[in-house]
């Protein structure tokens, strides 16, 4: 097959993971699954190693994920058990999806707590690990949980920890925080991971850094690289300066 088929529209699938996968494999295209697993580093010693991919872009998959709204959490633990890398993003938006419909009832916090444990025990287990499942769930399942519900013990847990994808899960679930105004989830995760100089790590962190000055205030972001930019990696600190003047980026790259 040379490009992806359409999903068939007008249809009301069954909310299984069987189904998920059929809708998945009718639109997969095996070109893009190549280009796909390389871009994802898929080979052996790669962040992807032993993912494998069918070919799907990430809007068809978000398109795929509203066919079957209403799933319920035992068919998306299935799609986070697949080897096949869109199955899991796409269970991914779905367990999103269901968590902010649970938030929205009058039971919020004992309806939506289902799938954030659901969501943490595939962190736990290596199911969301890649940077796109990471980004793709962290800030508004976990991290809009533990803003919600005074949780944040939970995120630095997860910055805590030496497991280079439960710590981007950490980092980027302060994003939340940070959406509603709040520096203090990141200054708290700071001290955690500033020193870390994996790629996925400090690209995460310099890109907080980056939304606290332009979402929350640019003051704490200013204070915070006059303390800190002397420690922080190059990239990191890219990252965060990436909104700032030149003067300014001379300057704090200036203190290292």
């Amino acid at each position: 097959m040379t490009g992806a088929r359409r999903v068939r529209a007008g249809t009301n699938p069954e909310p299984t993971a069987a189904a998920v996968r059929e809708a998945a494999a009718e639109a997969a295209d095996p070109e893009l699954a190549v280009g796909q697993a390389k871009f994802f580093q898929a080979h052996p010693g790669g962040y992807a190693e032993g993912d494998e991919f069918i070919g799907l872009r990430v809007p068809r998959q978000r398109a795929i994920a509203r066919r079957f709204a209403g799933i319920g959490p035992e068919p998306v633990r299935e799609l986070l058990d697949s080897p096949v890398h869109e199955h899991r993003l796409i269970a991914l938006f779905l367990l999103r999806a269901e968590f902010e419909r649970a938030s929205q009832t009058s039971d919020g916090e004992s309806a939506t707590r289902p799938w954030v444990d659901l969501y943490l025990d595939a962190v736990r287990r290596g199911r969301v690990n890649n940077w796109d499942l990471v980004d793709s769930s962290a800030d508004p399942v976990l991290g809009e949980y533990c803003h919600r519900h005074g949780e944040l013990d939970v995120v630095l847990r997860h910055a805590r920890n030496e497991d280079l994808w439960i710590r981007r899960v950490g980092v980027m679930a302060t994003f939340a925080y940070i959406k509603h105004g709040d520096a203090q989830a990141l200054l708290a995760v700071a001290p955690l991971v500033r020193d870390d100089r994996r790629d996925l790590v400090q690209k995460a962190f310099g890109w907080m850094w980056r939304e606290v000055g332009k979402r929350v205030d640019e003051g704490i972001l200013l204070d915070y690289l006059e303390a800190n930019a002397a420690r922080m990696g190059r990239t990191a600190l890219s990252y965060a300066l990436e909104h700032r003047s030149p003067q300014e980026r001379v300057y704090y790259r200036s203190l290292r």
